[in-house]
């Protein structure tokens, strides 16, 4: 019995032995079948078996799976023909073309772009689980913009040679907007004062510019963190928000967000300790800037200022990388806390070089000139800052870009490398513009910012209007010496119909020439001097007012003026053009010197200042004061040296230089007392919200002019209010306003839109 268990066995073994062994071959050659776009090459290529390898039918799976991890196919089979390996493929197809159909708020291009990066493009292989991929991507997207009744229907249409269409077609349904936010849980802070913490809102008279009634995840996380810094800036340490809610209506237009809090109690501050090592900083100075102490409340913001200012200050001495850090010990049981404020300032570190790139016109010496980091210097947070904001203020650089790198070898040098976008310091112009203020305007001029890559300013203005001609010839060398004293000089010659910018009926003939020195007080405050000289000349028409001519008789129709000009500006605004914090405050004075002959004086204040309120809105208000006299043998300020009020510079909505005092022929004659004041709440541009070009805003407006100070009475003040734009195009800025009077007279000339295009604006 055993004797024939044991040939049972042996047969089979051998049978088993005998089909594995026939099954193996050797692969004399490769055939690949149904290939109709893809080359032969390219299977051969991702094939883990070539010609001469020995081949069994347990290889097959790894091969079928190695050419199915391409994506090239829906299907492979492997056979043998002899010594023959023969792989028949079927192809996916390709996409011939995409069509999208439907999008508005998504532009199509951008569509397409999201696409190819996912691989889904013309000329790629279709893959239909790669399109509902892309399908449930596009409907997060959407609803990221708050349209939640968006549709996606995707469409396959067969092609010959085993080609594909796809077609996209995408209702997008309407916003939907957040109906009601509520807050559940709260008892310290009214839900009035917390809703007003948050970016989401419900739909308001600003939502089409903010979006802020737009649900979206994202939002809404960040508004949890707003609430959660809020109580820990007020002490309350355990703040925190238990649920959210977000429902949708069934026709997915309205969302509803609910937030259950819990407020806790508020902690105070026990203790405040300063530890560590502070390099070469006084450790007086450093306990200085500790402004929290024991007993009051705890405050999150205030510990995290606390920190930055301490850092800055070791910054300020070398301490490149310095790392102060907040240590509290919370006893929940008496609700107060211990602070320690950890210092360790790192190695004190030095620049070694100042490196710039993108200056292919400017002198790196211009460059050097502006900058308060000096090499072989400490390094300093202030003085790097201080210089990246200079250079962002030269006429002629478009962007600035800085990089702190470390010196190879050496733990106490870093290299500072600038990198800078150069505008187009020159130009030469013709053009034509338009001003109801100034009326249609032929222009040729020719002007260098940046002239030969100095830094110098030179221009060439020749402009004709229907008010007159106006002709200067400038230069400006702003580092006349090394200490930054500037020199300069302006040729001007001017002839204006006066009747034709709504004054009285006169010709004023005027030339001179100017010298100006600037005398840079300190980092934000200049004194500047403008010795001149003006030659004015008077011409008559039969509409001339009486008050002009009895002027004339009494001190001549020509007038020579030795001036004297000086002013004080102290500017800290982040920005020369378009700024969004920061001020400008300007003292004038402008003086006809004894030996003139008419002797006069004008001292005038503007003053500008922007704050930003959000990340899209900044608030700006200002004003200006002027006032004028005659000294000597000159009674008053001549007539043609008046203030005037109305129009786009001034009180807009009323018409240019319209505002204040008459003459006899209800002309208006300006006077010597001004006064203006407008604050604007500057707006984000729909869909141009990152132009560095453009600028919007709603702004009210007041002022008027006086005969004197003793005229000025508070009751004729006008009032305005509206919307402006201002648009830097390349052929010149645009300027534009839609401002409705508040309290215009019967006298007053009114104008609801004002503008001029092609006009400098300042």
């Amino acid at each position: 019995m055993k004797l024939y268990r044991w040939l049972i066995l042996s047969l089979g073994l051998w049978i088993a032995a005998s089909a594995a062994q026939a099954s193996e071959f050797v692969v004399r050659d490769i055939q690949v079948e149904g290939l109709q776009r893809i080359s032969a090459g390219t299977v051969f290529n991702y094939l883990p078996v070539q010609v001469g390898a020995t081949v069994s039918e347990r290889d097959y799976p790894e091969i079928i799976r190695a050419l199915f991890k391409t994506g090239f196919f829906t299907d492979v089979n492997l056979e043998r023909s002899g010594n023959v390996l023969v792989v028949t493929v079927t192809e996916r197809p390709a996409i011939a073309e995409i069509q999208i159909q439907g999008n508005k708020d998504i532009n199509t291009d951008d569509l397409k772009k999201a696409l190819t990066s996912v691989g889904l493009a013309e000329g790629r292989v279709f893959d239909r689980s790669l399109l509902d991929k892309v399908e449930q991507e596009l409907l997060q997207q959407y609803y990221s913009r708050g349209r939640y009744a968006v549709r996606i229907d995707s469409q396959v249409r067969s092609l010959e040679r085993n080609r594909v269409a796809i077609t996209l077609n995408i209702s997008e349904g309407a916003v939907a907007s957040i109906h009601q936010i509520n807050i559940v849980g709260n008892q310290a802070f009214t839900e009035k004062q917390l809703l007003g913490l948050l970016q989401s809102s419900t739909t308001g008279w600003l939502s089409f510019f903010t979006k802020d009634d737009q649900y979206a995840k994202q939002k809404l996380a960040a508004d949890i963190e707003t609430l959660r810094s809020f109580y820990l800036d007020r002490g309350y340490l355990k703040f925190n928000v238990e649920s959210t809610q977000v429902s949708i209506t069934p026709d997915k237009k309205d969302v509803y967000i609910t937030l259950n809090v819990n407020e806790g109690e508020p902690y105070t501050v026990e203790n405040v300790q300063l530890t560590g090592d502070f390099g070469v900083v006084p450790e007086e100075e450093l306990r200085k800037l500790i402004e929290i102490e024991p007993g009051q409340t705890f405050s999150r913001a205030k510990i995290t200022e606390i920190t930055k200012k301490v850092g800055e200050r070791l910054g300020e001495e070398g301490y490149a990388f310095a790392n102060v850090s907040t240590v509290p010990q919370v006893n929940d049981e008496t609700r107060k806390v211990n602070l320690t404020f950890l210092v360790d300032p790192g190695r004190r570190v030095y620049v070694r070089r100042i490196n710039f790139q993108g200056n292919a016109k400017t002198q790196d010496e211009v460059l050097r000139r502006e900058l308060r980091q000096a090499e072989g210097a400490w390094y300093s947070t202030k003085d790097l800052d201080r210089s990246k904001t200079r250079l962002q203020r030269l006429d002629y650089l478009e962007s600035v870009n800085v990089e702190t790198s470390a010196v190879p070898g050496a733990n106490d040098q870093v290299d500072m490398n600038y990198t800078l976008v150069e505008r187009p310091s020159g130009s030469l112009l013709f053009g034509i513009g338009y001003g109801q203020e100034s009326g249609v305007l032929l222009n040729a001029s020719v002007t260098q910012n940046n002239f030969l890559g100095t830094g110098n300013q030179m221009s060439l203005i020749l402009n004709n209007s229907d008010i007159g001609a106006n002709y200067s010839l400038a230069y400006n060398n702003p580092y006349y010496t090394l200490d930054g004293v500037s020199r300069g000089f302006r040729i001007y010659y001017q002839d204006i119909d006066a009747a034709q910018v709504n004054t009285a009926d006169y010709v004023l003939n005027n030339y001179g020439g100017q010298v100006s020195f600037g005398f840079p007080l300190n980092e934000f405050d200049t004194l500047r001097i403008l010795p001149g000289y003006d030659h004015v000349q008077i011409d008559t028409t039969e509409s001339t007012p009486v008050e002009i001519i009895d002027y004339i008789n009494q001190y001549g129709d020509t007038f020579n003026a030795f001036k004297l000009d000086g002013s004080w500006a102290r500017d800290s605004r982040d920005r020369a053009v378009f700024p969004t914090s920061g001020g400008l405050n300007q003292i004038s004075a402008e003086f006809a010197i004894p030996g003139s002959d008419v002797q006069y004086y004008k001292l005038s204040y503007r003053g500008v200042f922007y704050y930003p309120l959000m990340r899209w809105m900044t608030w700006s208000f200002g004003g200006e004061i002027g006032y004028g006299d005659g000294y000597g043998d000159t009674d008053g300020l001549p007539f043609f040296e008046n203030f005037y009020a109305g129009g786009l510079r001034s009180v807009r909505g009323y018409k240019a230089n319209t505002l204040g005092p008459r003459y006899s022929n209800n002309e208006p004659s300006g006077g010597a007392f001004k006064t203006t004041a407008s604050t604007q709440f500057i707006l984000p541009v729909p869909f141009m919200e990152k132009s560095e070009n453009v600028r919007v805003a709603a702004f009210f407006d007041a002022g008027n002019v006086f005969a004197t100070t003793s005229d000025f009475e508070a009751s004729e003040l006008r009032y305005s209010v509206g919307l402006s734009g201002l648009w830097l195009s390349p052929l010149g800025p645009i300027v534009l306003s839609v401002a409705a009077p508040l309290n215009d007279k019967s006298e007053d000339e009114t104008e609801a839109f004002q503008f001029s295009f092609g006009v400098p604006f300042n």
